[in-house]
């Protein structure tokens, strides 16, 4: 990261912290919700199977540039499927970069071809080791391993939503992460119970078993991208909801948080790591603040 973005982004949480704003820093645009996989927990592929086009996508994006986004996101469905008007998703990644906004990532599900050395991070989905990511997203683990190694770049940040069916494979994901060269760090995520994937959800009990496994392989010094001074809020979900700095721009229609803020009790059950840091950042938590300029500065 520049250091006069690092500069920027520091004025930004000082502000917001002391005159308690609700500006925006970090949007993401769904450039589509088609998908190639039918993964158990996942609440938000192919509802209409619609690949956005590029001048709708690049309004969106100048849209969130003017409102003083300076982090911006790329999701889908599968976000690597785009393609709209001879362009695809490293067009958009390049195009974001030019406009100005500081850091550009992607999510994606690895199991397309990884040629994105533009984006400050590739955010791949991985759900365990072989037999329990399988289990989750289809006979995927292979391809997904192909992929990583032939990726162009080490901008690659495994994704890891952690749920009933893999919550005993979190050391198995941070081996991946730290053992593969193109491999930069591994996130979590607790999965966020949508109505019809509550079986998967974790009980507090279960949530700190994973928290305090989290904790020990940082200090094993293995690259995990999360902030352990923010686990305890995140356990408890006693972190305030929703995260007013980020929002989600999908077909011209612009959500605070994320997707789910419209369904009814699920802010409170909020699974999503980054969603907890960012609103622990910007309510004043010093030591979550410090957490993340290391970890940004080492991963970013």
């Amino acid at each position: 990261m520049k250091l006069n973005h690092l500069i920027k982004l520091g004025s930004f949480g000082i502000s917001t912290v002391l005159f308690q704003r609700k500006k925006p820093i970090l949007g993401t645009i769904i450039v589509t919700d088609k998908c190639n996989l039918n993964c158990k927990h996942c609440s938000v592929n192919n509802h209409n199977a619609v690949i956005h086009p590029y001048e709708q996508i690049k309004q969106e994006m100048e849209f969130l540039y003017k409102k003083g986004i300076r982090i911006l996101f790329f999701c889908g469905g599968e976000t690597l499927l785009w393609r709209s008007e001879n362009k695809t998703l490293r067009d958009l990644v390049i195009e974001a970069k030019d406009m100005g906004f500081y850091i550009v990532n992607i999510v994606t599900n690895g199991t397309q071809k990884i040629d994105l050395p533009e984006a400050d991070l590739i955010l791949l989905s991985l759900d365990g080791d072989r037999e329990h990511h399988n289990i989750i997203r289809g006979n995927t683990y292979d391809v997904i391993m192909k992929n990583i190694d032939e990726a162009t770049s080490d901008n690659i940040c495994l994704y890891m939503a952690i749920n009933q069916i893999n919550k005993s494979c979190i050391q198995q994901v941070c081996d991946v992460a730290k053992d593969k060269m193109n491999i930069r760090a591994v996130s979590f995520n607790f999965h966020t119970p949508y109505p019809e994937t509550l079986d998967l959800a974790l009980s507090v009990y279960e949530k700190q078993q994973c928290c305090d496994k989290i904790t020990e392989l940082i200090h094993r010094e293995y690259p995990i991208f999360n902030l352990k001074s923010a686990f305890d809020y995140i356990v408890h979900n006693n972190f305030p909801t929703p995260c007013y700095q980020c929002v989600v721009m999908e077909n011209g229609k612009l959500s605070i948080c994320g997707r789910c803020i419209d369904v009814p009790g699920l802010c409170e059950k909020c699974g999503y790591f980054f969603a907890a840091e960012y609103t622990l950042i910007f309510s004043g938590k010093i030591k979550v603040m410090v957490d993340m300029l290391k970890t940004y500065l080492r991963y970013i």
